[in-house]
């Protein structure tokens, strides 16, 4: 009898190993801007204390780890992921088996746009369409070229940049008398409007929210008067080939969650909770903008994210799970 219940419970034991370690070891894509750190360092602890898998937080960026993910199997888990962006190319990865769409980021989808400042627009109306933009240029003043207007584009290396770069050429901007400036950096690109705003100066270019920026600083999103071809512009704008593009609005951004089928096969249940992690665009709004307050990288905000704000992803997992998850905050 003492025989058969230590082997019963080796068995236990063993089964419960297993299961914990079904997971393995798991790596996330930490894009380098605000919402998609937090959310990988979110995904990173509930993964590891909830799921038991073994995490790890990696680089990325849009197209560098779409890219990896289709032809390396690597990261595991893009965890916010712009796919208008490299639409063409995640679609033939989900054909070819390599990529499956866990889910939405953002219930809400995601807004891109080129935007002016309120003040602006309550001092000039026109200044709401591009046509109105066009006409009145030399307000918007170059940091380093008096004969030049600037249009604030995405920074290089964002699959934004090549959207921007095409909608700033389908809209004959350059012929209106801007420049494309290239801020550098997502920081630069902020930095730009929150100068402009703080000294009431015009400003123009390319944004996206949800932001704490967007949040924090009124801006009024510019009518390109053509309205929305999302065909086209997810087969045309979004290619850095694109001959010749023609004008549309942004269509609203489907952000998703995407995973590699081989970490997809080895756990469902770490699956179930990606494909259930969604926010609002106001949720992440405030949770930037207390970021941005506090000066806080990724690892101190999903500490305030998990403490403090449990009735939103506590909706995402099993009792069970939201258990073992408070316990190792409580460890912290």
């Amino acid at each position: 009898m003492r025989k058969l219940v230590i082997a019963s419970l080796f068995t236990i034991g063993f089964s419960t190993q297993i299961n914990a370690e079904e997971c393995g070891k798991v790596t996330i894509a930490d894009m380098n801007w605000n919402s998609a750190t937090l959310i990988a360092n979110v995904d990173s602890f509930i993964l590891q204390h909830g799921y038991g898998c073994d995490t790890e937080l990696v680089p990325g960026d849009t197209m560098p780890t779409g890219t990896s993910m289709i032809e390396k199997g690597e990261p595991d888990i893009a965890p916010e992921m712009w796919s208008n962006s490299l639409k063409s190319a995640l679609d033939r990865g989900v054909k070819e088996g390599r990529l499956k769409f866990a889910g939405p980021t953002f219930s809400d989808g995601g807004e891109e746009g080129f935007w002016v400042p309120e003040y602006m627009v309550e001092q000039i109306p026109e200044l709401v369409t591009i046509a109105g933009i066009k006409k009145n240029a030399k307000l918007f003043t170059h940091p380093e070229d008096p004969e030049k207007a600037a249009f604030y584009g995405c920074p290089a290396g964002w699959n934004c940049q090549i959207s921007a770069g095409n909608l700033f050429k389908a809209l004959d901007l350059a012929q209106s008398g801007f420049d494309l400036i290239d801020p550098g950096s997502g920081a630069g690109l902020s930095g730009s409007i929150a100068k402009a705003y703080e000294r009431k100066q015009p400003w123009f270019g390319y944004y996206w929210a949800p932001t704490a920026v967007l949040g924090k600083y009124k801006m009024v999103k510019v009518d390109f008067g053509s309205g929305v071809d999302a065909k086209y512009f997810s087969s045309c704008i979004t290619d850095p080939e694109c001959v010749d593009p023609k004008v549309t609005m942004y269509p609203p951004s489907a952000v998703d969650t995407i995973i590699t089928t081989s970490f997809a096969a080895r756990s469902t249940d770490a699956v179930k909770y990606l494909s259930a992690r969604s926010f609002t665009n106001n949720e992440m709004n405030g949770l930037l903008a207390w970021m941005e307050e506090n000066q806080a990288d990724g690892e101190a905000i999903m500490v305030e994210f998990l403490t403090n704000h449990e009735a939103i992803w506590t909706q995402w997992v099993s009792t069970d799970v939201a258990k073992k998850v408070k316990t190792a905050l409580q460890d912290l």
